[in-house]
Order: C-alpha cells, then structure tokens, then sequence
C-alpha cells in the first residue's frame, strides 16, 4: 500500500531518537510529516539540511518542515506523541489545539503515558503504542538508527478498531512487522519490567548486555523484574513478551532458571543492536539532563504502594537515579552494591 492511499496529515511531537526514526522513515515513504520540538537548534538543523538518520540499516537524509511549539499553527489528522515520558502532561496540553476533531493521538513512549494524556484529550482519541528499537539523537539534525525491535500499537480499551487498524497501517511503514495488538497496556508494563533492568545497568558504566550477563547481578536483576511484575498482577495486567524479555520467567511462580534464560536472551539481542548502551545512560552519561524514571518506574512505586504490593528495590533504584542526576554519585559498579546489599536485608 502506498502512503497516498491514506494521505493522512501527520504531526510527529518530539524528533529525536524515536520520533525522529519513525518519522523519517514516514517521510522517505512518502508521508505528509511535519516535525516539532522544543529544540531549536534541531528544528533549525532539520530546516536547513534536513533530518538525517545513520546506523547499521543504511544512511538517509529527508526533508520535512519542522517548528518548535510555539511556532507551530495548523491541525492535524494524527499526532505521534515522542517525547520522553516527564515531557508528557505539557507536550499533551500544547499538542490539544493542534488536533483535528476525529483525529488522535498516539503515545510512542516509554511509560504508562496514554494515561497522563487522558487529562487533556478523551481517551477514544489516544492509542498507545510500544516500541523497543534502538536510537539515539547524536546532534542536532541527526538521528542514530541502531537496533530494530517490537513495535506494537493498540487502542486502550484493547477493541481493534477501524482507527486502530489504519494507524497500524502507517506504523507498517516504519517497521513491516509492526503488531495490532488487544493488550497495548501488557506490552507497556513488560516494558516496565526490562525499563527496571536498564535504569540498573544504567548506574554503571557497562554496556547493557555485559552488565546483564554478569551472573553476579542475576538475583538482583530477577527479583527487580519480579518486583514490577506483582505490581503488573495486582494491576489486573497480563504482560506480553518481546525481544528477549519473557514476563513469564519474573511471575511468582517462576524458577530462577527462567529468569537466567531470559536474561541470557535479552543479552543475545542486545548484543545484535549497534546501540550499546540504553538511553538512561546517555541522558546520564552524555547528554547530563534527567531522565524518565519517575515517569517509569514511579508508575511501579505508586501502584505496588497502592495495591500493598512491596517495591524496595524498584524505590531504592529512583533514588540511586536522581542521585546520579544530580551529581552527588557518580556512574560505576559500586552503586549497585546498595542494591545488592538491600536485596540481602529482604531476603534475611
């Protein structure tokens, strides 16, 4: 199907390494895609020389107009929200007047986002969709495309809708495996499960897959899986697998030796991607900006808490995060020693 079959009028709401990717490739495909985001020197960048995206999948360059928010003007048919998940509540709110009655939106994000959205446009309106590819923003104008992975979109209610189906037609674009799932929330939350395992690596300074492979750090990462898993349960969620990471293998019921497979599995498609490290270790390492762990994990801590469901090492984690966001630790090894040492005063 060619892209002027739909001819929808597509906003893309945060160009960097996931909306910058999806909509270049929208673009390349013959997509009308207009960029936004709040980096001027990106929207200049794109403007002037256009997006470009590098990586293992081959080296491109698009051009399409992109605005900061405050520049923008016009509606659109369909909104691609991308920006971090801290971002969500404002981006929503500045995004509203730019979406056509009918129209909707579609939260490509890590996170629970659909339902910061929901605050400010009706529900019917925003779909959820997963993602686990890999990208990273290098420099204005510049989009690092390293790793393919899931890619699942789904109306909240989990009905496969006529709206649904066509926006899972222009994600095939992007990626041709692309899935219309019923059970958009048990991707979101499994996502918040693997989230926990790289806001873990990411107080190092491994690569995901070493730090994942040390075998020393298997109980810890297990019992953080575990951790969000029971949360997932009490929230009446059934988590969906993807890429390695199996949820099956962190329920209640499950042996160490599941979790030992999966981990070993999310280590063999780590070890695939050309993006070695997670975006959390970036934003910490590189780019020195916060991240998304109260928008992620925080979900986890505010639900266990709700549902009486202990999380420690998921709220220890948080705060070994902002710590580092804050300059009072520094990346390495020794910082999950507090980890370890909390996860032995549980199990005593």
């Amino acid at each position: 199907m060619n892209a002027e079959d739909e001819s929808p009028r597509l906003l893309v709401w945060g160009a960097g390494a996931i909306g910058g990717t999806i909509g270049a490739y929208l673009v390349r495909d013959g997509f009308d895609v207009t960029f936004v985001d709040v980096a001027a020197d990106h929207v200049a960048a794109i403007n002037e020389l256009g997006l470009s995206i590098t990586g293992p999948f081959g080296d491109f360059t698009v051009q399409a107009p992109a605005f900061t928010p405050d520049t923008l003007k016009g509606q659109w048919d369909t909104i691609l929200l991308c920006t971090k998940a801290q971002h969500t509540a404002q981006a929503a709110k500045s995004l509203a007047p730019h979406l056509k009655v009918g129209g909707a939106v579609v939260s490509i994000q890590n996170g629970l986002n659909p339902l910061t959205i929901n605050e400010h446009i009706p529900p019917q309106r925003v779909l959820g969709s997963f993602v686990n590819f890999g990208a990273d923003y290098l420099e204005p104008g510049v989009v690092h495309y390293g790793g393919r992975g899931v890619v699942v979109i789904g109306e909240q209610s989990g009905q496969l809708t006529e709206q649904a189906k066509r926006l899972h037609v222009i994600l095939k674009h992007f990626d041709e495996a692309a899935i219309l799932s019923p059970n958009v929330f048990g991707y979101l939350w499994s996502k918040l499960g693997y989230g926990a395992l790289l806001f873990a690596t990411a107080v190092t300074n491994d690569s995901i897959a070493d730090a994942l492979n040390r075998h020393e750090d298997r109980a810890l990462y297990t019992e953080l899986g575990r951790e969000v898993m029971r949360v997932a349960l009490a929230h009446n969620v059934t988590p969906e697998a993807f890429n390695g990471f199996d949820p099956a293998a962190f329920l209640p019921a499950a042996s160490d030796m599941q979790a030992q497979t999966s981990l070993n599995e999310m280590v063999a498609f780590n070890r695939r991607s050309a993006k070695t490290h997670s975006g959390i270790w970036r934003d910490l390492a590189v780019r020195k900006r916060r991240t998304e762990v109260d928008a992620q994990l925080g979900w986890v801590v505010k639900f266990g808490q709700q549902y009486g469901v202990p999380t420690p090492l998921t709220a220890r984690l948080v705060t070994l995060i902002h710590e580092l966001e804050d300059g009072s630790r520094e990346l390495g090894r020794e910082n999950l020693a507090e980890l370890h040492g909390l996860l032995i005063q549980e199990r005593a």
